[in-house]
Order: structure tokens, then C-alpha cells, then sequence
């Protein structure tokens, strides 16, 4: 499977399918003009169009422009392109679009690969498909949500065992880069039970789209998954878009009964798009250059996900959120933290010495888990944490001989296990260990 990520579908053949607004509309004006253009904001006065309402840019020798509405001051407003703007004059037409944001949905994304606005990437051709879902949705009153009572199989021993995942659970999976973010993703998407997988990648690059597609994903992933794409180099207001695309395939699924993994990689780029429009448009930065408003987006999309209502199906999803530095007090890690159901810390020491998944066990918590799992299963954990944990404590002691066998039992203990914990937490990436295998196995290794 090959694609260009600019192979785009023009725009120009969907404009004649959106009507203008028309002047039985009150207070809307069929047509504006450009008067301006600061950095990634355009402006423009003479019509009226509400928050998130679509505008098409006509200019002389260029193609036309789609853009949204992101704000406004008195009677202008302020657009962000979905594309690139070279060659736009001062005087353009701007015209609204009397379209709501909404993308068709159906079985055929099985299986495909759609940028931002849904459209196909991977030249497989146009879908044929009726039915639509908004890209942003009222939520799910918390009280009609059916619990979280069953654990989700995601193929990884380490997460399966020690931090027990449940159907609907929100996670966060926390990291640096080059630390294996992306690979333990392909690995959850192939090894997984759920139903169906959609995968959104926003703001990563262009060639590590296509690496996780074809090489980490590979065709056996791709068959039950749809996976949304929107590079690093793709608008702000793509990548917003792309983020909310995932998350409204993943609760069409759900409404269908289906059980639905989502893995978006990553919540820190979607942050940095939100903070891209906001001081675009002249909102002040707050924390370390964050506007107020990035911090009300991210929990207003992590909310969607997660089990819809009694009798219908669930959202377990997977953010995975870049801690610049290896700083996991990252506003916006700090953020995802306190929003999330958990969060699972891989660690670049860990991956330096040749541990894969570099899971830090000891950073790393499943909040949900005493709810889902029996006492065997929660007590075995907590020992294996603890023994884990005990070793790390002591660890230049034992290496350097300062460390008196007899000392402590729990720490002599530890040295007898370290060695067997250690081959627990590895897993090969062509592997799948299902949960019942890992909780046999975690058995053994306390028998």
C-alpha cells in the first residue's frame, strides 16, 4: 500500500453541493470581502457567520479557499484557512457556506486512511456513504453512562496484568520522543479484542504516518481500523479537525454497540494547534505560552470518549501526550493528567537499556483497576510493584556490593525475583500475550 499525503481531493468540486446564505436568513449577508491577513488569521467584514460556520475564499488565478469562523470583533471576523493561502489578494469574496461540520460515516472506513475533513488519502477512492455524524456532539449526561466494570484486552502482558485497562477507561500514555509511543499504539491496534480500532494521527510527521500505516500497523491492523491522518505541516484548524474526526468515528461505532479502541496520537500536538489559533486571534498566553482556552479544549474532547449509555457500547482510548524534555510536569501533561483515568510512563532509561515496552511501572497507575479485576489478581500486582519498586530503591547499593544479604527480607527477595520481573515486563513486538495468559503467567512467577 503506497500514498501521497498530499493527494488530496480538491475542494472545488464540493462547493457547488453547500448553498449560500440567503438574505431570508436574518442578519446574514450573502457575501464579504478580505480586508487583512496577520500571520495565520484572516479577516473579513460584510457577512455575518457564526462560530465554526464554513466560508469558501474566492480570489482571481487561485483555487478556492475553505475557511472557518473562529472569532470575531464587532462586524469582523476572523477565519483560519484549512489549506494554504499562497496567491490571496486583498478584496477576495468571501462566501458562507451553509454547511453544517458533519462527515459521512459507514462501513466503508474500514480499512482506510482520511485526513481532517474525511477525505481519502490513501487512493483508494471516494466513498459512497449516506450516512453523516457531526465533528462535534453535545456530551453524554455522566449519570445515563453505563460503569466501568470489564476489563479490555489490549494484547500487552505489562498493561493487561499490572494496569488493568477497563472498557470505556480513558488512559494517557506519557513519554518523550523516540521512546516507543508509536510502536506500543500499532501493537495495541493488531493485539487488541476490541471490535474496531480508529486511530488518529495529528501533528506527527508525514513520514511516520506513512511508517505507522504500513509498517507498524501493517494490513492485518489496517482490516477492523480506521485511522485519521493530519501531519505536522497541515493548518492548525486540520489538526483540530482531525482530532474531533477520530473521536466522532469512534462514537458512531459506539452508538452501533460496538466496542471501540481510539488511540490519538497526540494530545499534545492537538493542544499546540488550539494555542496556534488562540494567539493567532489575540487571546493572551497564560501558562508557559498556553492560552486559558487550550485547557478547556482538552477535556472537552477526552469526554466524549468512554462508555456511552446502558445497552450500547464504549470508547477506550489511548492519548498519547509528549513530555517535552522527559518533563512530566508539562502543562499540558500535567493537564491530561488530571482529566484522565490513568496513565501509563514510558521511560527513556528503561528504553536505553534494551526494555521493550519501556513501561516505568512504578509511575505508572490504572485508576479503575481495583474496580474491574478479582483480589487475587489486584494483590499479585501490588506485590509485583512492590518487589519492583523495593529493587529500584536499592539498586546503586546491590551494584557497587554495599548492600548486606539478610538486611532486609523484602529486598532479598526482590534480588531472587528481579530477574524473572524483568522478563515480565518485555514483550516482543510480534507477539500477543491475551489476558488470561499474562495473569497465569504473573502467577507462576509467584508460585
Amino acid at each position: 500500500m503506497s500514498f501521497q499525503l498530499k493527494d488530496r481531493v480538491s475542494i472545488a468540486s464540493r462547493i457547488n453541493a453547500y448553498e449560500p446564505y440567503t438574505a431570508r436568513l436574518p442578519g446574514f449577508v450573502v457575501e464579504g470581502r478580505l480586508i487583512r491577513m496577520v500571520g495565520l488569521t484572516l479577516e473579513a467584514e460584510g457577512c455575518n457567520v457564526p462560530i465554526g460556520g464554513h466560508c469558501i475564499i474566492r480570489s482571481p488565478d487561485i483555487k478556492d479557499i475553505e475557511a472557518e469562523v473562529v472569532g470575531f470583533s464587532g462586524s469582523k471576523l476572523f477565519l483560519m484557512p484549512l489549506e494554504p493561502v499562497s496567491g490571496l489578494q486583498p478584496g477576495a469574496r468571501v462566501i458562507p457556506l451553509q454547511q453544517i461540520a458533519s462527515v459521512p460515516v459507514g462501513d466503508q472506513l474500514l480499512g482506510r486512511v482520511l485526513d481532517g475533513r474525511g477525505l481519502p488519502l490513501d487512493g483508494k477512492g471516494a466513498f459512497d456513504m449516506n450516512e453523516t455524524v457531526p465533528l462535534a456532539r453535545d456530551p453524554i449526561n455522566p449519570l445515563h453512562r453505563k460503569p466501568i466494570n470489564e476489563p479490555l484486552d489490549v494484547g500487552i502482558r505489562a498493561i493487561n496484568t499490572l494496569l488493568t485497562v477497563g472498557q470505556g477507561q480513558r488512559m494517557g500514555l506519557f513519554a518523550g520522543s523516540g521512546v516507543g509511543k508509536s510502536v506500543l499504539l500499532g501493537m495495541m491496534t493488531k493485539y487488541t479484542t476490541a471490535d474496531i480500532t480508529v486511530v488518529g494521527l495529528i501533528g506527527e510527521r508525514g513520514r511516520e504516518v506513512k511508517e505507522f500505516i504500513e509498517h507498524i500497523l501493517g494490513d492485518e491492523g489496517l482490516k477492523r481500523s480506521v485511522v485519521v491522518a493530519s501531519p505536522a505541516d497541515d493548518s492548525p484548524l486540520m489538526r483540530l479537525h482531525g482530532a474531533a474526526l477520530a473521536t466522532s468515528i469512534a462514537e458512531y461505532y459506539r452508538d452501533q454497540g460496538k466496542n471501540v479502541l481510539l488511540l490519538m496520537d497526540s494530545l499534545t500536538r492537538y493542544a499546540q494547534a488550539q494555542r496556534e489559533i488562540a494567539l493567532a486571534i489575540g487571546e493572551p498566553p497564560a501558562t508557559k505560552g498556553y492560552p486559558p482556552s487550550v485547557f478547556a479544549k482538552l477535556p472537552a474532547l477526552v469526554e466524549r470518549a468512554g462508555n456511552g449509555v446502558e445497552g450500547g457500547g464504549s470508547i477506550t482510548a489511548f492519548y498519547t501526550v509528549l513530555t517535552e524534555g522527559d518533563d512530566v510536569q508539562d502543562p499540558v501533561a500535567d493537564s491530561a493528567r488530571a482529566i484522565l483515568d490513568g496513565h501509563i510512563v514510558l521511560s527513556r532509561r528503561l528504553a536505553e537499556e534494551g526494555q521493550y515496552p519501556a513501561i516505568d511501572i512504578e509511575a505508572s497507575i490504572s485508576r479503575v483497576m481495583p474496580n474491574i479485576v478479582d483480589n487475587n489478581h489486584m494483590q499479585s500486582g501490588q506485590v509485583f510493584k512492590r518487589l519492583y519498586s523495593r529493587y529500584q530503591q536499592s539498586r546503586d547499593l546491590i551494584s557497587v556490593g554495599a548492600y548486606v544479604p539478610g538486611s532486609d527480607p523484602e529486598t532479598d527477595l526482590s534480588i531472587q525475583k528481579i530477574d524473572g520481573l524483568k522478563a515480565f515486563l518485555r514483550q516482543p513486538l510480534n507477539k500477543r500475550v491475551g489476558f488470561d495468559e499474562g495473569l497465569k503467567e504473573l502467577g507462576v512467577l509467584f508460585s
